[in-house]
């Protein structure tokens, strides 16, 4: 096998707590490796000498696609490999070879035009060359980058696009999002909990290590998934996360196109998607342009000084989001949340570098056609550059118009989030091409309003209907990702008073019934809660407990939220109904989702006392609809003309059909 070396250099003022930045000697097998699902298979087989320098180790994107709209621009990392000569042949066959020969010259090659060099470029680093290519012809292609008398060789794998690729749909307001953490979900293979090639190694007796959860495990569970009613698929980051302590998490990525083997592999990833689209399930890829992990490889040798962000001292972001749209805001806030380092280990990338953003935009497109994705789930939205992250979402539509993307903008109040959502109507004209934002100001407001009786002005369900109220702000309500919890968070049943599950189910009924994607955290379903909150999310995120051994309060749980999502699979209302909401102070809460054909209406009782339902207050919808109705929950027959009483902590759910 051939094996090359390359010496690591030194980026200045770059400051990372727990690495040391010395000069580092890299080994690395470099021809053998088979491009992930882009199978160039009989080149592992040909005995190969000491390739002369220079040397290359690396290419991304792993292969490409005819038909695409992105640019390609293919980044070859190794050694010494600044303005080399670059060539390209097709490869058309292979020879019988001996070992006294170069691996290359096992292929039988010709000229072509089926891939066209349009240009490169040098890096600031010696060691990188970014090559311009226009894929015109599906094949394998032969590079070679001379330097004088010395040349390396590359094979590149160049796939014929599937049909409809770029038509494809996504996840919208008719599905029902299930959040998977990845490491402790269902650990399906134990053979991968450690592995000889990354440094952390399973321990389910470490609460902050790796536990074993797999792809495997969501393979095992999508009937589960299903049955629950819900139709998309979200696991935290599944690339590898090569840190050596708390990596379980994933979001510190150390390679962005292979999946971390305590995982599974990339064919594997592309075989659980397939497995998901056979059962009718979607598929997002949850995705961290803001920052990489310390371990990643290209830390010890930046292509740019600039391709991180850098301080002389390790500098945190300052979580100014309100700093981009600010228009009191210094330039050093807007830059601080920018640019400083989400944590010691997260070093902060830099959009604003043009080979970067390149870069991570081919990503992105890569691991949508190779793995066949429906959608991404963006990390951390607003710390990235802005203007670089809307050319990055706007770039990726322009590949896929149908593809839904939802970012993370973790912050309050509802005028801060609509900002960061595509097409909103910002005082300073800016568009972050961003179709779906998180909805956490209506997060925020349902645990509040289940934490306690609500027995005080502005309390308890009123906080649900003023945080609705809000809606005017955003540019789509239809798309805004609507969650009790997640991974980052204490879960739901952990916050509502007295962990009362009947409060939970109040949660869940809100979720599946207002405008939105509703987004379920895996364990909710069961009403899981946390087993040990000071642990913060070490304590959270816990395994889904084995179906063999439910409690009847955990089979009642699912019980409910199962007949709710499926329900609401089948509900075009509650997909893309216009919502009427109506004011309480007695810790209620009354709405219909309606449109010409049909309404469904929601009361919620969140207080410790039966309601009787005001239904006279709601006869400017209710002319327009009969008022006899099926309650989902219950099964009771109700007309919304008589008398209605609600008992304490329950809802009902009433559709109702147009009178036309």
């Amino acid at each position: 096998m051939l094996v090359g070396t390359i010496i690591g250099r030194l980026t200045p003022s770059l400051y990372i707590q727990h690495i040391t930045m010395r000069k580092t000697l890299i080994t690395t097998i470099a021809v053998v490796v088979t491009l992930a699902g882009c199978t160039l298979q009989p080149r592992t087989h040909i005995p190969t000498l000491e390739n002369p320098q220079p040397e290359i180790l690396k290419a991304e994107p792993l292969c490409w696609w005819t038909g695409m709209q992105t640019p390609l621009t293919i980044m070859f990392y190794g050694q010494d490999l600044q303005d080399a000569q670059v060539s390209v042949e097709e490869v058309t066959g292979i020879n019988y070879v001996t070992t006294d020969k170069p691996w290359w010259e096992a292929y039988q090659t010709r000229h072509t035009k089926g891939l066209k060099i349009k240009g490169q470029h040098n890096a600031e680093s010696p060691n990188y060359l970014f090559v311009d290519v226009d894929a015109r012809k599906a094949g394998t292609y032969l590079f070679t980058l001379r330097q004088g008398d010395k040349q390396s060789k590359w094979l590149y794998d160049i796939q014929t696009r599937r049909q409809g690729s770029r038509e494809r749909q996504s996840f919208t307001s008719a599905d029902v999002v299930y959040l998977i953490m990845s490491d402790r979900f269902v650990d399906g293979d134990e053979s991968n909990n450690s592995t000889d090639n990354t440094r952390e190694k399973g321990d389910k007796n470490n609460m902050d290590g790796r536990w074993g959860g797999d792809i495997q495990g969501i393979i095992n569970s999508l009937d589960h998934i299903k049955a629950l009613g819900a139709t998309t698929i979200w696991p935290t980051p599944l690339l590898l996360d090569d840190e050596a302590a708390w990596s379980y998490h994933g979001y510190a990525c150390s390679d962005y196109y292979h999946i971390d083997p305590r995982f599974g592999d990339n064919d594997l990833y592309k075989t659980m998607v397939a497995k998901a689209h056979e059962k009718g399930l979607k598929f997002l890829m949850d995705m961290v342009p803001n920052h990489c992990g310390a371990a990643h490889w290209w830390m010890k040798d930046l292509p740019y000084h600039d391709w991180v962000n850098q301080f002389d001292r390790f500098t945190n972001t300052n979580n100014a989001f309100s700093a981009n749209y600010d228009s009191n805001a210094s330039e050093y806030d807007r830059r601080l949340n920018n640019r400083g380092w989400f944590d010691h280990p997260m070093p902060d990338m830099n959009l604003e570098n043009n080979d970067l953003l390149k870069y991570f935009t081919q990503w992105a497109v890569w691991w949508i056609e190779y793995a066949d994705l429906d959608g991404l789930r963006v990390d951390t939205y607003p710390y990235i550059e802005k203007q670089p992250a809307a050319d990055w979402c706007k770039a990726i539509r322009n590949e896929y118009p149908n593809l839904n993307i939802v970012g993370e903008c973790w912050t309050r109040p509802a005028s801060n989030v609509a900002y960061w959502q595509a097409d909103a109507n910002n005082a300073d004209g800016f568009n972050s091409y961003l179709p779906t934002v998180m909805d956490f100001p209506v997060e925020e407001a349902i645990r509040q309003a289940l934490e306690n009786d609500g027995n005080f002005w502005g309390g308890g369900m009123t906080r649900v209907y003023d945080a609705v109220a809000q809606d005017y702000l955003y540019a789509d309500v239809n798309k805004l990702l609507l969650f009790a919890g997640n991974h980052d968070m204490d879960r739901i049943a952990d916050v509502v008073k007295d962990q009362d599950p009947r409060r939970v189910k109040l949660a869940m009924t809100l979720i599946a019934t207002m405008r939105g994607i509703p987004q379920l955290f895996a364990g909710d379903e069961y009403g899981q809660r946390s087993a040990d909150r000071s642990r913060g999310h070490s304590g959270l995120r816990q395994p889904l407990p084995q179906e063999n051994q439910l409690s009847d309060y955990e089979k009642d749980m699912f019980d409910f939220q199962s007949r709710l999502f499926t329900w609401r699979l089948n509900e075009p209302v509650i997909h893309t109904g216009k919502t009427m909401h109506f004011m309480s102070r007695d810790n209620t809460y009354a709405y219909f989702r309606y449109n010409n054909d049909k309404a469904v209406f929601v009361y919620l009782n969140a207080s410790a006392q039966p309601r009787t339902i005001p239904t006279e207050h709601y006869n400017e919808i209710l002319a327009h609809y009969n008022t006899n109705g099926t309650d989902l929950i219950s099964g009771k027959e109700y007309n919304l003309s008589q008398t209605i009483t609600i008992e304490p902590l329950t809802s009902i759910i009433i559709p109702l059909n147009s009178k036309q």
